[in-house]
This record gives C-alpha cells, sequence and structure tokens, in this order.
C-alpha cells in the first residue's frame, strides 16, 4: 500500500531522515511524505513517530496502487 501524508510546515531535511523509508517533497506551507506502508503496525508507527517529533499530520490519504 501506498500512502501519502500531510505535514504542517517545511519540514528540515535532518528531521526528515527519521522517515528513510519515504520520499518528501516541500509543497506551499506543508512537506509531503508518502511511500510504501507494508502494513497496520508500519502505518500507526509511522503516525506515532511524526507525533514523538512533534509534526502535525494535516491529511493522509491512500494511494492508487
Amino acid at each position: 500500500m501506498r500512502y501519502e501524508f500531510r505535514i504542517t510546515g517545511l519540514v528540515s531535511e535532518p528531521l526528515s531522515h527519521a522517515f528513510p523509508e519515504l520520499d518528501t517533497a516541500p509543497v506551499y506551507r506543508q512537506t509531503l511524505f508518502f511511500g510504501t506502508v507494508t502494513d497496520e503496525a508500519h502505518l500507526y508507527g509511522l503516525l506515532s513517530r511524526f507525533r514523538d517529533l512533534g509534526l502535525r499530520v494535516e491529511e493522509m490519504r491512500r494511494l492508487p496502487d
């Protein structure tokens, strides 16, 4: 499954390295993280990592395969 996460603000490059399994792209006032999520546990782990690092997920969506 592929997912996209829209994060509030621009995430620094060092902070984005906390998500090596995801690609990133800056957009207007947000940072997109996107990539393959292997299962539900991985998804919840990513969400926890975003939260623990103080990043606010504005939107999350599953991308077409």
